[in-house]
């Protein structure tokens, strides 16, 4: 009998193990209610499961199978955030997060899961901001310049190699030294081939030099890149992340939802462009250590894509990020199917654990739920019996207590939430966007002038420049050719002048004296900026 069946007898009083579980989650301070105790067949409403607030920025884990419920668990979640004045972000990948934005409906199922788990439900919506990437489907575009996302993310999202990623480093910090803003991909396109013609070729001999060969695959996959219409998502307005942080004027927390349908086809894309928000949000925001409740808390969904197919160099700036943002007041949750998705190092720093039904289907899945049994700590229930026994909606729970010790694991039946489960109407979200007062911020596309019109400008003054010496000269010829003597050697012309003075020979030269800086990088190589 599925923990599901058994839950629908009638509790009894609690005693032993169960006692002690639901002691260890009556917590004094503020919290956030998960759901009721499943214990011995019975859902208990009064044995709440919850989770301090403070302990929201020591981070989490959301796993499960497919259609178990981790989207309603992170819907759940977010509106008591909210709902105690805590920003959020949620990526909604499958289009069904709008949602939140809209009070609940009513009905049977609502009421008796309410009930159950001891729930005073009551249909509310909650303030939403929602985005796009690049203006990708609908919402508020997002967009990062290439300058700014820098040469780790940008490699995880070209797919380069190791080799390939140490060079595409090489040519940020030569771009970033002379002055050549990387805004979009054509920026990044033009200096790449700058550096591998006749004229460019000398300025990267004394750091490494750029083998032709790595050149022509960093072009090709910018290219293929760019034919996956991803280059609208690198440009301008840059997309400032302090935005997340934002509270509504009745006091709850903002949650800002990025619609990600359009653009499901492209995990790559889309796991790396949440990286960087995470990053860009690093650099930015200063030390405040542990308080009362966090700043802001990030679901990461989808997180296996993330890791997939990562550099050490990758892992190891996300393992440093999701360790020290943690001190600037940020939770991170990650949620995906199975812990082992998640590199060991991260998993380590996941306080919070929310883990609904797994499958064992097959071996590897067999395999897969005792790593994930060993990822909890000691519990009165047979663990593997009661995962593989959840029903939709119920998850086994383990959280940091307010003195930051691991809570008991307990069985739980979840909270309903009390904002739609579902999408909102199309024309709804549409509105909403177009409402924000962001919208005008960010809206446009603005594309100024960066390392390709400066590059191009200069190339074609280079052509025009010779093309004068070369008529110039051919005209002298034929004048002393003429006269039949030798005529006194004229003064250079400009175009001579301009030839021969170098900025043909070390272009990049010339404009890193005029505008050389050298950017200030992250962890994740990502350029710092100031608000």
């Amino acid at each position: 009998m599925s923990v599901s069946e058994q839950s629908e007898q009638p509790p009894a009083p609690l005693a032993g193990p169960a006692a002690e579980i639901a002691a260890g989650y009556a917590f004094d301070g503020a919290a956030l209610d998960l759901g009721a105790l499943l214990w011995d067949g019975a859902c208990h409403p009064d044995a709440p499961v919850r989770i301090p607030l403070p302990m929201l920025n020591r981070h989490g884990l959301v796993a499960g199978a497919t259609g178990t419920g981790k989207t309603k668990t992170l819907q759940l979640i977010a509106e008591q955030l909210s709902a105690q004045g805590v920003p959020v972000f949620l990526a909604d990948i499958k289009g069904d997060v709008s949602g939140i934005s809209a009070p609940g409906e009513d009905g049977e199922k609502v009421r008796e899961r309410a009930a159950q788990v001891g729930q005073e439900w009551r249909a509310t919506g909650f303030p939403c901001e929602f985005y796009g990437l690049g203006g990708a489907g609908p919402g508020i575009p997002v967009r990062a310049t290439v300058t700014s996302f820098g040469p780790v993310l940008l490699s995880k999202v070209l797919q380069l190699n190791q080799t390939q990623e140490q060079s595409l480093g090489l040519i940020f910090h030569y771009a970033d030294a002379k002055g050549l803003e990387l805004v979009d991909l054509k920026d990044l396109r033009a200096v790449v081939a700058f550096l591998v013609s006749d004229t460019g070729k000398a300025e990267l001999k004394g750091i490494g030099g750029l083998s032709t060969v790595t050149a022509g695959v960093i072009l090709r996959s910018i290219t293929a890149f760019e034919q996956q219409g991803a280059g609208d998502f690198f440009g301008e307005p840059e997309f400032d992340t302090s935005e997340f942080l934002r509270t509504a004027v009745d006091g709850r927390g903002t949650v800002s939802v990025l619609e990600l349908p359009a653009v499901q086809d492209k995990p790559q894309l889309f796991s790396t462009f949440l990286m960087w928000m995470l990053a860009d949000l690093f650099n930015d925001l200063p030390e405040v250590g542990d308080l009362e409740k966090p700043k802001l808390v990030f679901f990461f969904d989808e997180a296996h894509l993330l890791f997939k197919g990562a550099s050490k160099a990758f892992l190891e700036s996300i393992t440093q990020t999701v360790r020290l943002i943690r001190s600037k007041g940020v939770g991170i949750f990650f949620v995906t199917q199975t812990p082992k998705d998640v590199p060991s190092d991260v998993l380590a720093q996941l306080g919070n654990r929310v883990q609904h039904a797994l499958r064992a289907f097959t071996p590897d899945d067999a395999k897969a739920l005792k790593a994930t049994v060993r990822t909890f700590p000691n519990s009165a229930y047979d663990l593997e019996e009661v995962l593989t026994g959840l029903g939709t909606g119920e998850a086994v729970i383990t959280v940091l207590s307010e003195k930051g010790a691991p809570t008991p694991v307990a069985a739980t039946r979840l909270r309903a939430p009390e904002s739609l489960m579902g999408p909102i109407d199309a024309a709804a979200l549409d509105a909403a966007v177009k409402a924000s007062p962001l919208y005008g911020r960010y809206a446009e596309a603005v594309d100024r002038e960066s390392a390709y019109e400066r590059l191009t400008a200069e190339q074609q003054a280079a052509e025009a420049a010779a093309l004068e010496a070369a008529a110039a000269q051919e005209a002298g010829k034929a004048a002393a050719s003429q006269t039949g003597a030798r005529a006194p050697k004229p003064e250079p012309s400009l175009a001579e002048q301009v030839v021969g003075s170098g900025i043909f020979k070390s272009l990049a030269r010339s404009i890193g004296t005029q505008l050389g800086r050298e950017i200030s990088r992250s962890i994740f190589g990502t350029a710092r900026r100031k608000r």
